[in-house]
This record gives C-alpha cells, sequence and structure tokens, in this order.
C-alpha cells in the first residue's frame, strides 16, 4: 500500500499562465470519518480510492486507488454521502516539485488550494510567490469536509 506524504496551501496569487494541463474533477464519498472511500472522474477517467487515517498533523495516509472504468464510476457516485465535490486541478510545475492546485466549483466556489506530494516528510522545497499559508491536518480544507461544510457556509473567521 502507498503512502501520501503532501502539504496543502492557500492560493493567494495568480498561478494558472504556469500550468500546463488542467482538468475538471467531480468526486464523491462513499464513505468518510477516519478512513475515507472515494470515487473520482478525471474528464474521462475514474479512480476508487481509500484512504487511511492521517499521521504526523495530516502530512501522511496511506492510500490505496485503483482505475475503474468510466461507467462503474458513474455508478458508484450514486452511492455518494451528500454532495458531490467538483473543481478544476491546474498542474504547475515548479522548481522540481509538481502542485496540484485545486480550484472549487459550485458551493466550494472561491476557495483555492495547492498541494505538492513529497518523498519524505521533512523534504524541503521553494514555495512559488503564490502560495499562501499552510493548511496541512486543517480538516475543515479536506475534500470530503467539504461536502458536508461548503466553503460558501465558512465565516470570515474560517476564511482567513
Amino acid at each position: 500500500m502507498a503512502q501520501e506524504i503532501e502539504r496543502k496551501f492557500r492560493v493567494m496569487g495568480e498561478f494558472r499562465h504556469l500550468a500546463h494541463k488542467s482538468i475538471h474533477m467531480v468526486q464523491g464519498y462513499i464513505a468518510s470519518g477516519r478512513r475515507t472511500v472515494r470515487v473520482r472522474i478525471s474528464d474521462d477517467k475514474a479512480w476508487l480510492t481509500i484512504k487511511g487515517p492521517s499521521t504526523n498533523g495530516g502530512l501522511t495516509r496511506y492510500e490505496w486507488e485503483r482505475e475503474i472504468s468510466l461507467k462503474e464510476a458513474l455508478e458508484l457516485i450514486q452511492l455518494s454521502e451528500g454532495a458531490t465535490i467538483e473543481k478544476r486541478r491546474h498542474i504547475v510545475e515548479y522548481e522540481g516539485h509538481t502542485f496540484e492546485v485545486d480550484e472549487f466549483e459550485g458551493e466550494n466556489a472561491g476557495l483555492i488550494i495547492a498541494e505538492v506530494e513529497l518523498q519524505s516528510e521533512d523534504e524541503e522545497f521553494e514555495h512559488p510567490e503564490w502560495l499562501g499559508r499552510e493548511v496541512t491536518g486543517i480538516k475543515r480544507y479536506y475534500n470530503s469536509h467539504l461536502r458536508a461544510h461548503p466553503y460558501r457556509e465558512w465565516s470570515d473567521e474560517e476564511r482567513e
């Protein structure tokens, strides 16, 4: 089983001109809590993902993922708890690292989060100027949380 090590940040500047790829995504959560089961459709491909509980302040977690057919994903997404998450993912290469910048749509419009996957928990990386404050481990920024508590409902304090 793969271990995912990633850090999350708010995005506070312009990044779109740096993206070399952009993908529309829809994802639903069949189960969420300490472990999550997610189905994701990215343009014309789909995956089923199971994630274990986070450790080290949300920095690390186990992840199992398999590609499934688009037909299977459309069927499974009907089993989702609550609303689905819609977003546009922009892929930005910066100083040897890949940033996945999620620009949320619908109930979460206005929220933009960048994630960078790392090889180790203490790996250093250059922070682009558009990267804002770190939100790694803050549960309200998890996609599984956003489906039940969308960004449009957050207080001004939560949005800071």
